[in-house]
């Protein structure tokens, strides 16, 4: 155990070292230095304060410089601390990002206790793993963003209720502080809560002997939901105790049952507004691209599809077996709710969301459905053992080619990390990670060329020593020399660009996010 958590340690901190600010890091970099400087709730509302706050424990200890007095969008906030202030962004984004790898790793040690309390100790080896391995965890374990922690959560949540089978009045609580976490950190867990307040009642009823059983399984579902909504308000106390909150952005108006919906939870203000904000953004015509197809809107079949690709191909059966082995055997029947209708309702949930725009949207998968894949051990036939040994061994050779590009990881049926470009992007591929590799890469091969560079993400190219056009804002004819493309730009391209991509040869690729072309 300690060996495998030791190793995902060192991947995802290494990867974090190397890798450049993504998309979503700066807008949470930036509001956590607001929230521990200021202590005010200013940006970022469609997302509670408690990932933040986590990482803005990191941003502390590298005492940056902040300037209060700026103003600016939330994502011109986080550049402008990391890159006009006179911070390190390097050092400063390795901060920020530790204390999301520390919450990772123990998120590891949930997957391992709760798998060896169905599966002993074989089983828990087994299925952490397949978390340790899982590329989807360590890219998104390693920077500083809120989907392994809400995911890491509402696993916990889940673990402490089945805990809650012998002993309700200890792990019914805890749950419930478990699951108050994962709503304070981000609102897409929302769907689990009905699931965890019935998994609470079927535990204490479980653990009920004689009259009042129903009565009793109430209170156990309501204890969960009213220590979740404490932890919710606690969280947002802890940032500002006068529960201040001016929007600096726009919140639209939600109608209709979603309307309803924000408008009765038991939240602060701020957290419902920032529903209202997730709201208007499902309402925006997103483009997504999937096996080489761009398309407006969302695919229903979007997330299964993506995960077809960036899971490796023995976690897939695994996964598969595990579920199956959980449902039909009698002694882990019971489990079965615990492991599986968490992930399968946030599944569902997502699945209906309009941003197709990668499998961390899902990342809840690894967690709980190893725990279901380390249960396949649980079955007592002799090639079992020796089947998951092979199958655990494979994911981990796969992972470990990957590194330490972990972001753009596919399995070997659809080519590997350098071909996911063909078949996905944004976060899947290209979430602006290798700015920094792209600046070492021209200084050594492209040192003096003329670059003309197309970038998809949140770093500044100046900072890092990247001299370039942009070639969508001349004549094509004037476009010579090096021209350097976002892949998730290139999967995109519309028009001038996609023109210029077209005329142009492909000569080098940067961590397969970014491609340079000659012309």
């Amino acid at each position: 155990m300690s060996v495998l958590l030791a190793a995902t340690a060192f991947a995802m901190v290494t990867t974090a070292v190397r890798q450049t600010p993504t998309i979503d890091e700066p807008v949470y970099v930036g509001a956590a230095a607001e929230y521990t400087h200021e202590h005010r709730l200013r940006h970022n509302p469609e997302h509670p304060p408690l990932g933040k706050l986590l990482i803005g424990a990191g941003v502390a200890l590298a005492h940056p410089r902040v300037d209060p007095s700026f103003t600016g969008d939330q994502g011109a906030v986080g550049r402008h601390l990391l890159y006009e202030t006179g911070n390190d962004p390097w050092r400063l984004m390795l901060w920020a990002r530790l204390p999301v790898i520390a919450l990772t790793l123990l998120f590891g040690l949930v997957v391992f206790a709760f798998t060896r309390e169905l599966a002993a100790r074989a089983g828990a080896l087994a299925a952490l793993a397949l978390y340790c391995c899982s590329p989807d965890v360590i890219a998104h374990g390693s920077l500083a963003t809120l989907d392994v922690p809400a995911a890491g959560f509402v696993l916990t949540s889940a673990w402490l209720l089945w805990r809650a089978r012998r002993r309700p009045r200890l792990y019914v609580p805890l749950a419930g502080v478990a699951l108050g976490a994962a709503l304070a950190t981000k609102m897409s867990t929302l769907p689990a809560v009905p699931v965890l307040m019935a998994l609470a009642a079927v535990s204490v009823w479980h653990a009920s002997g004689g009259g009042r059983r129903l009565v009793r399984a109430a209170v156990g579902a309501g204890v969960v939901a009213l220590v979740a909504i404490a932890v919710v308000w606690v969280t947002y106390l802890l940032v500002d105790p006068r529960l201040r909150w001016t929007p600096e952005q726009h919140v639209p108006v939600v109608r209709g049952l979603r309307g309803l919906l924000v408008r009765f939870l038991p939240f602060p203000e701020a957290y419902r507004d920032g529903m209202r904000v997730q709201f208007g953004l499902e309402n925006r015509p997103w483009q997504g691209f999937l096996f080489g197809r761009l398309y407006s809107g969302s695919l229903w079949y979007y997330l299964p599809a993506a995960l077809l690709v960036k899971t490796p191909l023995g976690t897939l059966a695994l996964w598969v077996a595990g579920a199956v082995v959980v449902v039909a055997v009698r002694r882990l029947r019971p489990a079965a709710p615990y492991v599986l209708a968490p992930p399968l309702v946030l599944l569902a949930a997502a699945m209906q969301g309009a941003r197709d725009f990668g499998t961390r949207y899902a990342v809840f998968l690894p967690l709980s459905l190893g725990v279901a894949a380390g249960c396949v051990l649980a079955v007592r036939r002799r090639w079992v053992p020796v089947g998951v040994g092979v199958l655990v061994a494979f994911v981990a050779v796969s992972s470990l080619r990957t590194y330490p590009y972990y972001l753009p990881y596919s399995n070997e049926a659809f080519g590997g990390p350098g071909r996911t470009r063909e078949f996905l992007h944004d976060s899947n591929v290209d979430w602006g990670q290798d700015l920094g590799r792209l600046a070492q890469r021209l200084r050594e091969r492209y040192p003096g060329e003329r670059v003309w560079l197309v970038y998809k993400g949140s770093g500044v190219p100046s900072f890092y020593g990247i001299r370039a056009g942009d070639p969508r804002k001349v004549p094509a004819g004037d476009v010579r020399g090096v021209l350097v493309v976002s892949d998730s730009a290139a999967a995109k391209a519309t028009g001038r660009l996609a023109e210029l991509i077209g005329s142009s040869r492909p000569v080098d690729d940067v961590g397969h996010s970014i491609t340079i072309y000659r012309r």
